[in-house]
């Protein structure tokens, strides 16, 4: 199993406009609200996404895009909850670049 490029790309659209935003469908600001992450600490969350890099990635999918990998790890929470979560990297078919997708 490889790993990925831990200076991998965190847009930060993607943690302040979509991850920790109420969004009406498949909404995953609540589930981060639960070990303290907001707004006011996305960068809390961008720093231990990029320690999730450090786990062993597995190939979810293939896709034109790029190939998708699936990293699993735990968030420690900045209120002290701990989350396990699934994340999502691409690493990019033209550009190489290894970014995160959710």
């Amino acid at each position: 199993m490889p790993y990925l490029n831990p200076n991998a790309t965190i847009p930060p659209a993607k943690l302040t406009r979509y991850l920790l935003v109420l969004q009406p469908k498949d909404d995953k600001s609540g589930f981060l609200a639960q070990a303290g992450y907001n707004l006011d600490n996305w960068q809390v969350l961008e720093q231990d996404l990029r320690r999730i890099l450090l786990n062993e990635a597995t190939l979810n999918k293939q896709t034109k895009f790029g190939d998708i990998y699936e990293i699993k790890g735990l968030l420690q929470g900045v209120n002290g909850i701990n989350l396990r979560v699934s994340t999502y990297w691409i690493i990019d078919s033209l550009t190489k670049e290894t970014r995160f997708v959710t």
